[in-house]
This record gives structure tokens, sequence and C-alpha cells, in this order.
């Protein structure tokens, strides 16, 4: 990304595509039965948490100028990965 808008409008794309994700995964979870229930349901609540945190990192980066900006970045970063491979790995285990 060339600056920090575009990284965050790019950011905030990827967030909503995913929220509509696990909102999908939270139907398919009230649709399964008891045992795959409890499993899914522990995975929708680490989806969130994660979604949470992404969240909050992406607040964090709107109010950021000059340097901080850059350690930010490097967050976010991490914090989206660990959100996508959450997301990958709950999806795959769905199926």
């Amino acid at each position: 990304m060339n600056t920090k808008d575009e990284y965050i409008d790019s950011l905030a794309s990827e967030l909503k595509e995913w929220g509509a994700q696990i909102d999908l995964l939270a139907v398919k979870t009230e649709k399964a039965k008891a045992f795959a229930k409890l499993r899914y349901t522990g995975e929708l609540n680490a989806l969130h948490a994660q979604q949470d945190v992404a969240a909050a990192k992406m607040k964090e980066l709107e109010e950021s100028t000059g340097e901080a900006w850059g350690t930010l970045k490097e967050t976010a970063d991490v914090v989206w990965n660990d959100l996508r491979t959450g997301l990958a790995s709950a999806v795959a285990s769905f199926k």
C-alpha cells in the first residue's frame, strides 16, 4: 500500500468481508448437532476475539501519526495474518 489511507481502506474492506464470513459460520454453528456445535462455538468465539483485536488495531492506525504509524502497521499486519489464518482454519473445519 502506498499511503496510510489506502492501507486502512484495504484493512477495513478485509475486515468487513471476514465479518460476513464469520456471520455465515455463526449460522452454521446454530444448525450443527450438539457435539459439533460445542466445537464450532469455541472456534467462533476465538474468531470474534480476533476480529475485536483487528478492529481495535484499525482504530489505532486511523488515529496514529508519524513514526507510530509505521510501528502500528507492522503489528496490524501480524493481527491481520492471525485473523486470516484463524478464519481459514475455521472455514475448513466447518465443512
